[in-house]
């Protein structure tokens, strides 16, 4: 098996072994329940597979608004209450959630006969541990974080827990995805885990497009030019870097103003660390944007930035990236392998606020290098990142895994039959 991505590799190898796989996908969020990331690529991948033909089944929780069931794009998804759905602590509730997946999945699992389960993160880890058991299916397992990572070490209980169930969960797994070589390089030494199970496979991107002017939504940015940036508000991606950047703009005399989307637990602090720091014609974060309007904003942008301290990926790069938008990440985690400096994008110091700074004057004084670096960064996506070859590459680990538990059952059954154990 290979265990890395090639950017080589072409779709028309072998024939498929299970050219019909029935596929148990777990994922805690997914479209339109948006939370972050994980949510995008679970629906890109699924919709994928399910054109590949492919019977895909999606459970995911339901929050009561939204049908139980509907198929999508191809996709089943079976949304799920909870147990214990009124439970304000969260633990509990995802508890809750994993023991109403285990039911709703046995209960699907006798009349569909699913092949592999496909879990995501350790949030649906215990549900998956489960049903390889009850089910006697494989599973295999994309990390698409670790709390290791997130807080660069475990320093508290909260930390310690999650940090045992991504433990317990990669321990249980038959095959491992993670989405970059830097996530493969992490998981290694943290988790004391083979590199022969572990694959590296990238996530992917559809084509984004626009109908709206940014004017529209915002008003105040009517006539402005603005670097944009976009993603959780957590700690790990960076914007404090972006509210001192922008104070040192202010003191330079800068003309540079930043424009950050995202919803998260930080949202209220930053907007209060703005006003505190005086640099509210600077810098504005504008909430929660749906994907319509992701799409007006970087397209209207001048640069996008991305200054996460921890990255696993980045898929917002390629978000940018694939409009042919001037792009700046920090030089860590999956970022650092989606762009290569001076050639389809830049490169900053993580959490140095004038290496921010120096990243956007070199495109805004350089125009003509500026566009090609964002020529350069779409033709790329565009080539490497599709979800038609992401789904591809994952359903060659999949065939590989049946394959690989077929065998086991095939040399147990021998051992058992063996002379010298009668």
């Amino acid at each position: 098996m290979s265990n890395v991505f090639s950017q080589h590799d072409k779709l028309e190898q072998k024939p498929a072994i299970w050219r019909h796989m029935k596929i148990l996908m777990l994922c805690w969020e997914y479209p339109p329940n948006i939370v972050g990331g994980l949510s995008r690529h679970v629906n890109g991948l699924s919709v994928q597979l399910a054109k590949m033909g492919h019977d895909v089944h999606v459970l995911t929780a339901g929050d009561g608004d939204l049908a139980v069931f509907e198929k999508m794009d191809g996709v089943n998804v079976h949304r799920i209450k909870p147990l214990n759905e009124q439970d304000n602590q969260f633990f509990s509730w995802i508890g809750g959630l994993n023991l109403a997946f285990v039911f709703k999945a046995e209960k699907l699992a006798e009349e569909i006969g699913f092949n592999l389960i496909h879990a995501h993160d350790w949030l649906v880890g215990t549900a998956a541990i489960v049903l390889k058991e009850t089910l006697s299916i494989p599973l295999l397992t994309t990390i698409h974080a670790t709390e290791y990572g997130r807080n660069n070490g475990i320093h508290t209980g909260m930390q310690q827990f999650i940090h045992d169930k991504e433990h317990q969960l990669i321990g249980e797994s038959n095959q491992i995805i993670v989405c970059s070589e830097y996530m493969r390089d992490e998981l290694i030494p943290i988790f004391k885990v083979s590199n022969k199970i572990i694959s590296v496979i990238p996530n992917g991107i559809d084509p984004l497009s626009n109908d709206i002017e940014p004017s529209k939504i915002f008003p105040f940015l009517s006539n402005k030019k603005y670097v944009f940036s976009l993603g959780r508000m957590v700690q790990e991606k960076g914007f404090e870097t972006i509210i001192d950047a922008a104070m040192i703009a202010k003191e330079k005399k800068l003309d540079i103003y930043f424009v950050i989307a995202g919803k998260g637990p930080m949202l209220e602090s930053y907007r209060r660390q703005v006003i505190e720091k005086d640099v509210e014609n600077k810098i504005s974060f504008v909430g929660f944007i749906n994907d319509e309007q992701r799409n007006a904003l970087l397209l209207k942008s001048e640069i996008a930035v991305f200054p996460s301290l921890y990255e696993p990926f980045g898929i917002v790069a390629l978000e940018s990236m694939v409009l042919g938008i001037p792009t700046i990440v920090s030089d860590t985690g999956g970022l650092k392998g989606i762009v290569k400096h001076l050639q389809t994008g830049l490169l900053m110091v993580p959490g140095d606020p004038i290496s921010l700074l120096e990243q956007i004057e070199f495109l805004i004084q350089n125009p003509v290098k500026a566009e090609e670096m964002g020529r350069r960064g779409r033709h790329i996506v565009k080539s490497l990142y599709g979800w038609k070859r992401i789904a591809y590459e994952t359903s060659k680990i999949m065939e590989d895994t049946l394959l690989s538990q077929r065998v086991n059952d095939r040399e147990k059954v021998e051992n058992t039959e063996s002379p010298n154990n009668l």
